[in-house]
């Protein structure tokens, strides 16, 4: 973050210098604030002897590096934001710069973005889970993004398999806004199935954000990193499942002390993906069962940067799949076994009276039919 000396636009040697600082190996926000803090501009901050970063506190395995031996590495940079009007490089003092980021003591020095950058500026609710959660859980995520994004609410998330892209979908779903943010450059797009759907948020006006450079590839280290971006970036962070060592509650745990908002659904006590929610609301974040608890929470302090819609339809979660018409009698008496909590196979073979091939079977199709989803340990729930 830059100090308030630093708080105009840089030109562009300014901009370059920064670049070269940012591409030095072990640069991470602290050791880049205290450099500007201790330089009137990165032109300086880079042309200072290694004696000078050392006399600052900085390793010296660092102060020893040639940034100059990086120049490809910032061409490319440069070579990338010129590509499109839609690439973005945001720095710290800058107008477009996040506020609710700049107060962050690691707030990165500068965010590469591709899409819609004003977003970054715009009353922002988090929603992280499980990578494998529930078909319950990513009908959740779906609805509650789907109804607090036709609020005004951008969507934001990591991207990530499961809950995650199941809120991007929701706030595409009510043609509304989202902000993903990256464990990789905007340019490498991880996991790779989700090529379609960053593709799909950039085109509806939404953003792709990161603090790592273009052609920056995913390292396992980069993703609790940019859990602070996610929970800083947002006025709140709802958790819909997660297990006890989930990155979720990572997210949730940084946006408390960051004096963010922390909303949990509550679940089955029979789920371990419930685990993590429950644990958080017995910690103090607000247990919330309809989307328009959150709203509720935050339109006291938003006020009029929201927007209330009177499409009924939105206060309803998204259907699931309608039960089929001619469910045949044994099939029902699964589902009604089953009831809403998890259930093994051998405790609806016992409940039910039918055979273990007859459960079994039953169950399949069940399944398949989407009127049924398994759990991890051999579990299985309801849909609807």
């Amino acid at each position: 973050m830059l100090t308030s000396e630093h708080q105009t636009t840089p030109d562009a040697d300014a901009r370059r210098a920064l670049l070269f600082l940012i591409t030095i190996n072990g640069m991470g926000p602290k050791r880049l604030r205290c450099l500007l803090d201790a330089f009137d501009t990165p032109q300086a901050a880079l042309a200072a002897p290694a004696s000078e970063w050392i006399r600052l506190g900085l390793p010296a395995s660092l102060a020893n590096q040639h940034p100059r031996g990086m120049a490809d590495r910032v061409e490319t940079m440069l070579s990338w934001l010129d590509e499109s009007e839609q690439h973005h490089l945001v720095l710290a003092g800058e107008k477009s710069y996040p506020p609710q980021l700049a107060d962050l003591p690691d707030a990165p020095a500068a965010l590469f973005g591709k899409g819609d950058i004003r977003l970054l500026g715009e009353p922002q609710l988090a929603i992280v889970g499980a990578r494998t959660p529930t078909s319950g859980g990513i009908n959740n995520a779906r609805a509650f993004a789907r109804y607090l994004s036709a609020q005004g609410l951008v969507i934001t998330s990591g991207l990530a398999l499961g809950i995650d892209a199941a809120a991007h979908r929701g706030a595409l779903a009510a043609h509304g806004a989202s902000v993903a943010v990256m464990g990789t450059g905007p340019d490498i797009i991880y996991p790779r199935e989700h090529q379609a759907l960053a593709a799909e948020i950039v085109a509806q006006g939404g953003l792709l954000i990161s603090e790592w450079p273009p052609g920056t590839t995913a390292r396992k280290e980069h993703f609790p990193r940019r859990n602070r971006l996610i929970s800083g970036l947002s006025e709140g962070v709802l958790i819909v499942e997660a297990s006890l060592k989930s990155g979720s509650l990572i997210t949730a745990r940084l946006a408390a002390e960051q004096g963010r908002e922390v909303f949990a659904i509550p679940g089955s006590i029979h789920n371990p993906l419930s685990r993590g929610p429950h644990r958080l609301i017995r910690e103090g974040a607000k247990l919330v069962e309809t989307a328009q608890d959150i709203f509720e929470e935050l339109i006291d302090n938003l006020g009029a940067r929201l927007r209330q819609t009177d499409d009924t339809s939105l206060f309803e979660p998204e259907s699931s799949p309608a039960l089929a018409a001619h469910l045949d009698p044994e099939q029902q008496k699964i589902l009604d076994c089953l009831g809403f909590d998890p259930q093994s196979a051998d405790t609806l073979i016992a409940s039910s009276g039918l055979t273990p091939a007859e459960v079994s079977s039953i169950l399949l199709m069940l399944e398949l039919a989407g009127h049924v989803t398994t759990l991890p340990g051999g579990l299985y729930v309801r849909t609807a």
